[in-house]
């Protein structure tokens, strides 16, 4: 079952009085949005990734369609609350997915059964879509995701143990990490993805997960606190005192101030 069949089920389930209507007259035609939700836990970059119910079969990233009466921001925010629950203010577009192979014609479609479904839907299904996708950075203790009503379980993996996704979903996350990859400097990526004080271990081993390589140590710590966008506060007893790291945060308005005009920061 393709995506789009699956976001049009969860809708008309919602609201069944959306079978009568062509759904050309509803959606924009051939368009739809990939969500991207990337948070930081047990020092790994973690997707938030949506598993279909057991007879369907399936992980894909929150998706869906556009309404011919918003703003294509607007119908990414509003598809990943009615996916997972999880509003937030913005999300950054940063690729369209328009490959002629990305979402190759499910003949499974012509065999599903539910009352009101027509031929014409069946068509307008099986159009070819192109998606824009979109990112946010979110730390994962402050959300608070639900599956929708057609998915089994809703759930944060690590990067580098995703199961097989539908479509190119896997494709969508790669560029997706490319993204935060070379934005690394713009982004708020510590102050987004951390806890709100944390060690320059934690910091350092996030940038890691991102840029996919090791970083010496005393170097890295150097040039972070050469920026002067930390305050420090009492050391994280973690065994002997005198081998604890001190905790740090952001002071936000140095950190906010920092990113207009881009970190500089080279690793």
């Amino acid at each position: 079952m393709t995506q789009s069949f699956f976001y049009i089920f969860v809708i008309m389930k919602n609201k069944p009085s959306l079978l009568t209507m062509n759904f050309s007259e509803l959606f924009v035609p051939g368009l739809s949005v990939d969500c991207v939700i990337i948070g930081f836990e047990d020092h790994k970059l973690k997707i938030l990734i949506l598993k279909w119910n057991s007879d369907i079969d399936g992980w894909a990233l929150p998706g869906g369609f556009v309404l011919k009466n918003e703003d294509l921001d607007k119908a990414a925010i509003r598809v990943l609350k009615e996916r997972t629950g999880v509003e937030l203010p913005f999300l950054e577009q940063f690729k369209t997915f328009g490959n002629l192979d990305r979402g190759k014609r499910n003949n499974a479609l012509e065999k599903v059964k539910i009352d009101g479904i027509t031929p014409e839907h069946i068509e307008w299904m099986n159009q070819r879509f192109i998606s824009t996708g979109y990112v946010s950075l979110v730390d994962i203790k402050k959300c608070d995701p639900r599956p929708d009503i057609l998915s089994e379980k809703i759930d944060w993996i690590a990067l580098d143990e995703l199961p097989n996704l539908i479509l190119d979903h896997k494709h969508i996350v790669k560029k997706a990490i490319s993204f935060i990859k070379n934005q690394i400097n713009y982004l708020p990526i510590g102050i987004t993805l951390l806890p709100e004080r944390f060690t320059m271990k934690e910091l350092q081993l996030l940038y890691e997960s991102i840029l996919e390589k090791k970083l010496d140590r005393g170097n890295f710590q150097r040039k972070m606190l050469k920026l002067d966008i930390f305050n420090r506060h009492e050391k994280h007893l973690e065994g002997g005192a005198h081998k604890a790291p001190y905790l740090y945060s952001f002071d936000h308005e140095k950190y906010n101030k920092l990113l207009e005009q881009g970190f500089s920061f080279n690793s």
